[in-house]
């Protein structure tokens, strides 16, 4: 049981994981921090979180966890706010996307990696931001990620494991420097293709005409493009290079499509299609 949860960055994120562990009666109470008080207030009025505070050191006091859930640029500035004044039996963990910067912006304003300190990863969300859009079952069946270093406790490693799996979540562990590269390939390029694409079609001039006859296909491939361009932009800069060594290897491959299409060579654009059909169908949707 969670005594005191603080939850730093209070949105779809840190929003779905206080409602689901209200829901499972897995924390007694939750304390929301952020810059913004309308939208704190907002998550009191929703049941979200029991009280909020903008000062993040008076936040974290007394809580035995904190989620630091705000976009990667953000990481450092909260670390150093919060230095100090975490309390002896506190575990610190992170929601963010790339693992790497999150860890070296700790290391750095805590002069070294607390040991309580547990980075970590939830794999999954919507196209939809902000604690309006949260809810109790966005972690149900979903994959979170935790990466902990060596310096990190084994006893707070199990604590984050037990409050995503209170969640509904499956948590398995991963090397960091793995994790970014992983995820630079199945979420991070589909991210930047989707929001290229909708740009793309944006710079051919009428775009009215183009999106008013986009089909399902081109709605379903291109709905990502509507998350937080604030949180994408920060996730391209903090893992700039894994996602650059996979747009380099996409644009290879969409070159050979380049190539047979300009070839007319029917039976190589069949067995791309093909193989990428049954690949999908085979790990995607098994």
């Amino acid at each position: 049981m969670i005594e005191r949860l603080c939850v730093i960055g209070v949105g779809l994120i840190g929003g779905s994981l206080a409602r689901a562990l209200r829901a499972a009666g897995a924390c007694r109470e939750v304390v929301g921090a952020g810059r913004n008080p309308a939208n704190l207030q907002t998550a009191v009025d929703l049941g979200v979180i029991d009280r909020y505070e903008t000062d993040l050191a008076r936040a974290v006091a007394g809580a035995d966890m904190v989620l630091v859930s705000v976009p990667l640029g953000a990481m450092a500035a909260v670390f150093n706010a919060i230095r100090g004044h975490l309390s002896p039996h506190a575990v610190l963990t992170d929601a963010g996307s790339a693992k790497g910067g999150v860890i070296d912006a700790a290391r750095q304003a805590f002069d070294g990696l607390p040991a309580a300190f547990v980075p970590g990863h939830p794999i999954a969300g919507t196209e939809q931001s902000g604690v309006e859009a949260s809810f109790a079952g966005l972690y149900k069946d979903r994959r979170v990620i935790l990466t902990p270093l060596p310096e990190t406790d084994i006893q707070a490693t199990a604590r984050v494991r037990d409050m995503w799996e209170a969640a509904g979540a499956e948590v398995v562990e991963m090397d960091p420097v793995h994790h970014d590269a992983v995820l630079a390939a199945t979420s991070h390029l589909p991210h930047v293709l989707a929001y290229t694409l909708v740009e793309s079609l944006v710079r051919l001039g009428d775009e009215g005409e183009v999106f008013e006859y986009a089909a399902g296909g081109f709605r379903d491939f291109t709905r990502i493009a509507s998350s937080d361009p604030v949180m994408w932009r920060d996730i391209c800069l903090a893992n700039g290079d894994a996602i650059q060594l996979m747009i380099e290897h996409f644009v290879a491959d969409l070159q050979e499509l380049t190539e047979a299409i300009q070839n007319r060579d029917g039976q190589q654009l069949l067995e791309l299609f093909t193989s990428a059909r049954d690949a999908r169908d085979r790990y995607v949707d098994k």
